[in-house]
């Protein structure tokens, strides 16, 4: 029997020791928290947007930065794999919108329990487990080091998973040490950065309780358009948020990091064209020519607003609107189409949905999991350079390449 040794309990350690006891291997998970999953139980706000019911190439659109490395993965078990795996084992779940899939519960502890009553059934979790080293001999983990309750202890085995995510949400136990091990076995680092988190904007004041619905949010870099997205978003103490703010941070965190120049639009009427637009506001301008310009813009904006829009324009709350000029008249047409904001940084890993970089994926083999430096070392989840946007695409991410880890793990040494 296959001796398996995991360290991490988060999604992707806990599927691989689920796959791996399938195949009838010896596991043992090492979690250096006092609870498996403890990122998993609040992801999504404690919802836990599983994953995603999109086709295999529409899926994989998501993925970054080499969906082609995800394919073989994906294809062992897929997203409808998951589901189905989870409805057999007692976890019944809904689609919403945007084919994202949650516990019918709405709980993501829900999510976490079932994998670990799965787990207990067959593998021993040792909880409070912190690895502090590998043992390797010519190209092979012999022993694995760890503390314990203030013990050193080791722990031999046929085959190793690394699974002890990235260093987002750090407080959840996600604090990069897998990446350390990784190094000193030869696998290259590709740079860390926050992925899925919000912007920080240049001379920016803080715009309270403010959620836009509906709008469209273009991302520059160096004056041209590189990420467009549709959708929801809300205004921070520090800048903005949001699901599509989310989509672009990716490409916003890089380019900030590479200095470039970077900046974000915001349509605020993208269900009208420039000339409607300006059709409506000439209407306005002829009809209620003794409005107020505040007044305009009470009806063009959510309240939260106003303010902005008066110190953009540079027109006097209480100028009638048939004083307006044309100038001043493009300039509220301008900002309503394209709010421009200057991008000067973004939020910490403390607040980053997840990881970007990590195990350069070079080093891994696709097809099992396995490094292509140590041969019974396999890593799965987030230490790889493999992420994704919003959507169930990164627990799915975490659960595809566990589970092929557990399989290929379990039968390194099979007879």
């Amino acid at each position: 029997m296959t001796k398996v040794v995991i360290a991490g309990g988060g999604p992707a350690g806990l599927m691989a020791a689920i796959r791996a006891a399938e195949k009838n291997a010896n596991v043992t998970i090492l979690e250096k928290m006092e609870k498996p999953a403890r990122k998993l139980r609040i992801t999504g706000k404690g919802r836990c947007n599983i994953t995603n019911t999109k086709p295999e190439d529409d899926f994989l659109e998501n993925i970054f930065p080499d969906a082609r490395f995800f394919r073989p993965s994906f294809g062992n078990f897929s997203n409808l794999d998951l589901i189905d795996f989870l409805n057999n084992a007692g976890l019944t779940t809904v689609e919403e919108r945007g084919c994202r899939v949650f516990p019918a519960s709405q709980k993501a502890w829900d999510v976490a329990e079932v994998l670990l009553k799965k787990v207990r059934e067959r593998c021993r979790i040792e909880c409070k487990a912190k690895v502090t080293g590998l043992d390797i001999e010519n190209r092979t983990v012999k022993t694995l080091y760890y503390e314990q309750y203030g013990q050193e202890l080791k722990i031999s085995g046929d085959a190793f998973i690394i699974a002890t995510g990235g260093i987002s949400y750090p407080l959840t136990g996600s604090t990069g040490d897998g990446y350390e091990w990784a190094q000193q076995t030869g696998h290259k680092i590709v740079p860390l950065r926050p992925s899925l988190t919000g912007l920080e904007l240049n001379g920016y004041s803080e715009i309270k309780n403010c959620m836009l619905k509906n709008v469209e949010l273009s991302l520059l870099v160096d004056n041209r358009t590189v990420k467009k997205e549709f959708g929801e978003m809300n205004f921070t103490k520090y800048g903005i948020d949001g699901p599509i703010v989310l989509k672009v941070s990716r490409n916003a965190v890089d380019a900030v990091l590479a200095n470039k120049k970077v900046e974000i639009l915001i349509n605020l009427k993208p269900a009208l064209s420039e000339e409607q637009l300006v059709k409506r506001i000439d209407r306005d301008t002829v009809s209620c020519s003794d409005m107020r310009f505040f007044d305009m813009l009470k009806n063009l904006l959510p309240a939260p607003l106003i303010d902005l829009f008066l110190k953009k324009t540079a027109i006097p709350a209480k100028k009638q609107l048939k004083d307006l000029n044309s100038l001043e008249i493009e300039k509220l047409i301008t900002n309503l189409v394209s709010l421009k904001f200057a991008v000067k940084g973004y939020r910490p890993f403390s607040e980053a949905i997840v990881t970007a970089g990590g195990i350069d994926l070079k080093d891994v083999n696709r097809k099992t999991m396995r490094s292509k430096h140590i041969d019974n070392l396999f890593f799965a989840g987030e230490i790889l350079d493999l992420d994704a946007n919003t959507g169930g695409y990164n627990l799915q991410i975490a659960f595809s390449t566990g589970y092929l880890a557990g399989e290929k793990a379990a039968a390194l040494h099979s007879v």
